[in-house]
């Protein structure tokens, strides 16, 4: 094997971090968000790092896909946790799903196994490799996800193929046709995956922002302010925040994360929108304000994002869905307490699982105020109940969109 210096081993250590990524996940059940700082920061260039996050999140996307083609070319299978085993995921991965030459592959793939079973993982390898084989056109789901799924797991799993596009929510709809992309929702542009966004036109005047198709849903079902008073809970990132200063509502954005909440701090101050922004404890935070309008787009187990966080397919069991179900009904209960006699509250979660979405709505103390077709995208319709479920599948042949649960309330009290 070369020494690590030599020109064959260069971006082994974007491999050896992908490596670390996995093992964060599948081990410790930890996001690739939160395990990329310790595998990349400081470590790598931003490119590598990039390479690394792309190759797991590759592994991960295809995993019992990958898993299979490893046990068709071993006599005895290994381990789901053996080192061997995930060195051979990040290979296949990067073969099929990125395109690396297969001596590639090897070249920065065998080193991680120093001391270990290089020669098996080659064998294994070159095998797969010699067979031509191809994945499938839709991942296989992890057995307990595609049974907590049921009927609905086929479907969404065809969301799942492929990391998503970039969309953009625009303040200004004359941003639309200097940006080129498709429109498929009011103020709403998609662009190819891998976009400078810096780049583009508007970043500068504050134009639009980065935000999930189905993540703008929610809070265009408040319509518009007219200056009155709207409350968004749980803001950070912020996208839902300037949808609604940009909508005309006079905005009290609050989050727990001083951190999270920088990102619209400067979405702010880019766009020249206007909200109120408080750090505190929803759970905790009292007010004598009363709001118009309230959103409360809860924590969750985000499984619906998984198009671009395919470590959630691997770490949301039953444990975690409880878990979130439990803080949505108190995040809930402690929101309709501040809302205006009339006034409107829109729950939202990012999730696929029943528990967080139809489950959650006969705990709210609100009367239902049912969405209706003529408020969405015309692709899109409410459900019998005027909910709003979107999945992954959904516009699966234009990119598709994350998967969400929205509901409706009218405080009739």
């Amino acid at each position: 094997m070369m020494n690590r210096g030599s020109k064959e081993t260069q971006g082994l250590g974007a491999r050896r971090a992908a490596l670390k990524l996995i093992d964060a996940v599948l081990r410790r059940g930890e996001t690739l968000d939160q395990a990329a700082g310790a595998a990349t920061k400081g470590l790598l260039t931003s490119s590598d790092a990039a390479l690394a996050r792309a190759i797991a999140s590759e592994a991960l996307r295809w995993l019992a896909d990958l898993d299979a083609l490893i046990d068709s070319a071993t006599r005895q299978r290994l381990a789901d946790d053996a080192k061997a085993r995930t060195v051979l995921r990040l290979m296949l991965a990067q073969w099929l799903r990125l395109e690396t030459p297969p001596h590639a592959v090897v070249a920065t793939g065998l080193p991680l196994l120093a001391g270990g079973p290089r020669r098996l993982a080659h064998g294994v390898f070159g095998a797969v490799v010699r067979k031509g084989v191809t994945l499938p056109d839709t991942p296989t789901l992890p057995p307990g996800v595609a049974a907590r799924w049921g009927e609905r797991a086929g479907a969404i799993a065809t969301g799942f193929a492929e990391p998503p596009p970039l969309d953009l929510t625009l303040r200004d709809a004359e941003w639309s046709e200097d940006l080129g992309g498709v429109s498929l929702a009011p103020n709403h542009v998609r662009l190819p995956r891998g976009t400078a966004v810096a780049d583009l036109p508007g970043f500068d005047e504050g134009g639009w922002w980065v935000q999930d198709l189905a993540a703008s849903l929610p809070a265009r079902l408040l319509g518009e302010g007219e200056g009155r008073a709207a409350l968004d809970l749980c803001a950070a990132p912020g996208g839902k925040t300037l949808q609604l200063a940009a909508a005309g509502w006079q905005v009290t954005s609050l989050d727990v994360s001083d951190r999270r909440l920088d990102r619209l701090r400067e979405n702010l101050g880019r766009t020249g929108l206007g909200a109120e922004i408080v750090v505190a404890d929803a759970l905790e935070w009292e007010t004598g304000a009363e709001f118009d309008a309230i959103l409360v787009d809860a924590p969750c187990t985000a499984t619906g994002t998984a198009r671009r966080h395919p470590d959630v397919l691997h770490r949301i069991g039953p444990r975690q869905i409880a878990e979130m179900a439990e803080l949505q009904a108190r995040l809930l209960e402690r929101a309709v307490r501040w809302l205006k006699p009339n006034g409107r509250l829109v729950y939202a979660v990012c999730s696929l699982e029943r528990e967080e979405g139809e489950e959650q709505v006969p705990r709210i103390t609100l009367t239902q105020d049912p969405i209706r077709a003529e408020e969405l995208p015309e692709w899109l319709s409410p459900t019998p109940e005027g909910w709003l479920r979107t999945d992954p599948g959904m516009l699966a042949a234009q990119g598709g969109m994350d998967g969400f649960f929205i509901a409706r309330f009218v405080n009739k009290a």
